[in-house]
């Protein structure tokens, strides 16, 4: 024999090793269902709201799908944020503290998600850069600024469901929200 092992690398590894990377992934697949789930719900309020205030003005729209596709991809975009995010300490503080300054953070780097986003899906299309930039909240700082203010009262039950978590322990805050025991 030539003491080649024929061993499969699966059979090399402890049964352990596989469930934790089995429990890991399903945790992050929860994760980011979540995310998506919430920004789903955000995008498609923003959007009826927008469909709403154009109707009144006599101009239809019926485009729906921008907040699923958005979610998707912004809900991939908080996930990788929120592990680097780990490293913020804000024990011993007032809770609106953290809330609110990962709720602006993280409106930030949304709204900077989406306007790259944007600008290459146009260059991508042949468009030159000037033209590829996305005039978020109608153009400018200023809508710039609205549309990140927007985002971050958005985000604000977000974050107060994952402060509330860390404090109160996430199965607790599940029992005490989902049904009622545990308080």
């Amino acid at each position: 024999m030539t003491g080649i092992s024929t061993d499969t690398v699966s059979d090399q590894v402890p049964d352990g090793r596989w469930r934790r990377i089995g429990r890991r992934i399903a945790d992050e697949a929860r994760r980011i269902a979540a995310i998506f789930a919430y920004l789903w719900v955000v995008f498609g309020v923003l959007v009826l709201h927008e469909s709403i205030v154009l109707s009144r003005h006599g101009i239809g729209f019926r485009f729906y799908g921008f907040a699923f596709l958005n979610a998707w991809i912004l809900a991939k975009v908080v996930l990788v944020a929120e592990a680097f995010d780990t490293r913020l300490r804000f024990e011993g503080r007032p809770l609106i503290l953290p809330i609110g300054l990962r709720s602006a953070g993280f409106a930030l780097l949304l709204v900077c998600a989406y306007a790259v986003e944007e600008t290459l899906i146009h260059l991508w299309n042949g468009r030159p850069l000037a033209e590829s930039l996305p005039a978020i909240g109608g153009g400018g700082v200023r809508g710039f600024v609205v549309i990140a203010v927007i985002m971050t009262v958005a985000l604000v039950p977000y974050f107060t469901w994952r402060e509330l978590g860390r404090v109160l322990g996430r199965e607790r805050l599940r029992a005490l929200m989902l049904s009622g025991r545990g308080a």
